[in-house]
């Protein structure tokens, strides 16, 4: 009996509680319990869901170059941290983000993806804004993906510690090294073929993977048969080396920053139909060039240098950093040390091949903006030519006979291929793409054969096995050793393609770029390039500045004799068959 009424007391205490509790929430907010308005601005796990869980492939997150993992155990693993953060819906938040945020990518089954911006403890996806306010996992995530930089609350502190000027630095992603075969054979001279065979496929499938991106190469082939032209001809007897991705990167970011016809006469020059397709092709283009391992280097590296006085659109810069990879610094326009640190970047990336040229590379202090694109490639023949082989010979320039060392490689099988005015071989480069050689024919001239159609169609063709001109022969190739460098201007070679309104203040438009009310144009345009091979492969680099102020033969007998011995053409291709580099060499 004490029990029931103990028991009792209890359940009625409750009731009473529970009756007071809901006479004040009533009272506070009339309609709407206060618990349930509070966690109705909550959304711990609405964003970062279940089923989003479920529909995601791969996720991609960095500073500035995002770095994908698409392994089921990172994925979780960074996607737990996601989900366990408590998020606050931001009803009024800032106009604009810092440029030192954070970008994380959900590549979604179906082929879409989403897109977050994270800065401090802000995180941002479309309109929508969120506080974190409680369980902050970038640093977490930053540990997940193997990055030397740690997430710093203080988001106006710069992320590069080897550069004062950096805002956001670019993280490239990691690749599988190919493996050395001396690294596996043991002290007893044995050979460990399991370890080597399991490097080798994990190379392999990192290659292979960045293979199966499809589609960007659509409409470049139009960019490419006009600028190869208008850059290479008329270089008298000078050399000429040129590489249109490179020009090609750099335009893509000038058309982020600029509107109407300014940005419309880009992307008619570029193949482009609007900006999300250039977008995407410009970020494939990049991750499918993309090498770092120990036979490749291949590198596209591009960046933004920004005035200090000059405020910028945030969504400008997050566009770069997120399609083109490129890194953002911020100091004073003209400065020695600025000047220097533009000198150091580029120098950097080309692997300082291009010194000279890039020491004469300064900003005014007029400069508002210079964007920078830079690609570097080096890579192994697949048969190197012996150097005992290597022989002095003549070479027909147009001013003269001239004596060089000629690289040659007798009684080779290989591809033979030829249109009216030329012929071409080339030359397999170790886990990579070719050099290929295309030779005017007698009483051609190099430069016509940059002016004739079916040599210009088969020098961007990316799958030159479907060419209809072409056997296979017994070829006795002789190389002449060059080393050929080149900087020239952009602008004039622009104008007559079509782009011209970026370069005149009255008509130019970078209203995305700045809200600055000064009339901005292209003051400057400055590409270098160099190549140049040898008995081990081919080296080459190249850099642009765009810097923005305000104010049928017959058929060949079975055995050829192709003898490089006057001005040719040449062009070096990635693993995809797109030309890295194209070069005209007038005299070795």
């Amino acid at each position: 009996m004490k029990q029931k009424q103990t028991f009792k007391k209890a359940v009625l205490g409750v009731l009473l509680i529970a009756a007071i509790v809901i006479l004040m929430i009533q009272s506070a907010v009339p309609g709407i319990p206060a618990h349930a308005k509070e966690q109705a601005d909550e959304y711990r796990n609405r964003v970062f869901t279940k089923k989003l869980y479920q529909n995601t492939k791969k996720i991609g997150f960095g500073s500035d170059k995002v770095q994908t993992a698409d392994d089921s155990k990172t994925v979780k693993k960074v996607y737990r941290l996601l989900a366990g953060m408590e998020l606050k819906e931001q009803k009024n938040p800032a106009e604009e983000m810092k440029t030192g945020f954070d970008t994380l990518v959900i590549y979604k089954k179906d082929g879409t993806k989403k897109t977050f911006f994270l800065e401090g403890n802000e995180l941002r996806t479309g309109k929508k804004c969120y506080k974190i306010i409680k369980n902050n996992p970038l640093n977490s995530i930053y540990k997940v993906y193997g990055m030397e930089q740690d997430y710093n609350k203080d988001t106006n502190k710069d992320k590069d510690t080897d550069n004062e000027n950096a805002v956001v630095k670019a993280v490239y992603p990691k690749t599988s090294p190919y493996p050395d075969e001396q690294d596996y054979t043991k002290a007893d001279g044995t050979f460990d073929s399991q370890g080597y065979s399991k490097a080798y496929d994990a190379w392999y499938e990192d290659v292979s993977g960045r293979l199966k991106i499809t589609g960007y190469a659509d409409g470049l082939d139009g960019f490419m048969t006009k600028s190869i032209p208008q850059f290479l001809s008329g270089a008298a007897e000078e050399n000429r080396v040129y590489s249109p991705v490179n020009v090609y990167m750099a335009l893509g970011m000038l058309a982020e920053l600029t509107d109407g016809s300014s940005r419309q006469q880009i992307l008619d020059l570029l193949g482009s139909s609007d900006m999300k397709s250039l977008r995407q092709q410009a970020a494939d283009l990049w991750n499918a060039n993309y090498r770092s391992d120990t036979v490749v280097t291949s590198v596209l590296a591009n960046s933004i240098w920004m005035n200090e006085n000059v405020r910028f659109n945030k969504s400008a810069l997050q566009s770069l950093a997120e399609h083109y990879y490129a890194s953002s610094f911020q100091g004073e326009m003209g400065s020695d040390q600025f000047n220097q640190a533009l000198q150091e970047w580029l120098n950097e990336q080309t692997g300082g091949l291009l010194k000279e040229q890039v020491s004469t590379e300064k900003l005014n202090p007029q400069t508002v903006m210079a964007l920078a694109s830079a690609v570097y490639f080096r890579a192994r023949w697949h048969h190197e030519f012996l150097k005992e082989n290597t022989k002095q010979d003549l070479f027909h320039a147009k001013s003269g006979d001239i004596t060089c060392d000629f690289m040659k490689k007798d009684q080779t099988h290989d591809g033979y291929y030829w249109g009216e005015k030329f012929s071409a071989v080339s030359q397999k480069l170790e886990g990579s793409g070719s050099v290929w050689f295309l030779l005017p024919d007698e009483k051609v001239t190099a430069d016509e054969l940059l002016k004739d159609s079916e040599a210009m169609e088969f020098l961007v063709k990316t799958d030159k096995n479907s060419w209809k001109n072409q056997k296979d022969a017994v070829i006795n190739l002789a190389v002449p050793k060059f080393d050929v460098t080149s900087r020239f201007g952009l602008k004039e070679g622009l104008e007559e393609l079509g782009v011209t309104d970026v370069f005149q203040p009255e008509t130019s438009d970078f209203s995305p770029m700045t809200e600055d009310d000064r009339a901005l144009y292209v003051s400057k345009a400055d590409h270098a390039a160099r190549a140049a091979v040898d008995e081990e492969g081919i080296t080459a680099a190249a850099y642009t500045v765009i810097g923005i102020e305000a104010t049928a033969a017959l058929v060949p007998e079975d055995e050829i004799d192709f003898v490089l011995n006057r001005p040719f053409i040449f062009a070096v291709t990635g693993t995809d068959g797109l030309p890295l580099f194209t070069g005209i060499v007038n005299q070795p």
